[in-house]
């Protein structure tokens, strides 16, 4: 079966709901569907995801690919569904092992280079995570804020290879510390008065 099925979370101010990226492969013309109320910005991922996945030089699958965002009625914006649609696409075409896709919550931009960036939200993301006991992957310029959660199992990861070699067991990804310093704040107000 050519499907997988890879876990997130949406940025709803702070209750972050769970949102099930599921990637199907089937026969048919080479293209990439996104679908389950893709902002813009969601939607373009699929150039993103393909590019990443290409320079890291992983077999991106030449066969039509669905990728269902639910629930289908909450909105997804941003680019912090691009790790996961990635690993999922990765996962049915049998690169990484789907079995180890449900221990994991994945956050994270792509570069085209396959490199992770940094997204907003990321602290209600994983304590809500927490909670349902699985890890969250998340990069590594996102790291300082999802310590603060200290009852989550948080791995912080520098480029899509390496969340691969995570999850195929090759290389563990490196457990975010608890109360890791936060880059100071520029120019903050002062709010003393």
């Amino acid at each position: 079966m050519s499907l997988a099925v890879v876990y997130s979370r949406a940025q709803e101010g702070v209750s972050a709901p769970l949102v099930t990226c599921e990637v199907h492969l089937s026969g048919g013309l080479p293209s990439t569907s996104i679908v389950g109320l893709p902002e813009t910005a969601v939607r373009e991922a699929r150039d993103r995801v393909r590019a990443a996945i290409l320079n890291c030089q992983l077999e991106y699958p030449q066969r039509k690919i669905t990728v269902g965002l639910a629930p289908a009625d909450l909105p997804k914006d941003g680019g912090r569904f691009d790790l996961p649609i990635a690993v999922g696409i990765l996962a049915a075409n049998g690169s990484i092992p789907r079995e180890r896709l449900d221990k994991f919550e994945f956050l994270g931009e792509l570069a085209l280079s396959g490199e992770l960036r940094a997204v907003h939200g990321v602290l209600p993301a994983v304590l809500r995570a927490a909670r349902t006991g699985r890890s969250v992957i998340v990069p590594r310029q996102n790291a300082a804020e999802a310590a603060l959660a200290s009852t989550a199992d948080v791995r912080s990861a520098g480029s899509l290879l390496e969340v691969c070699a995570h999850l195929c067991g090759r290389e563990e990804l490196p457990r975010v510390e608890r109360g890791a310093p936060m880059a100071p704040a520029r120019h903050a107000p002062d709010l003393s008065e």
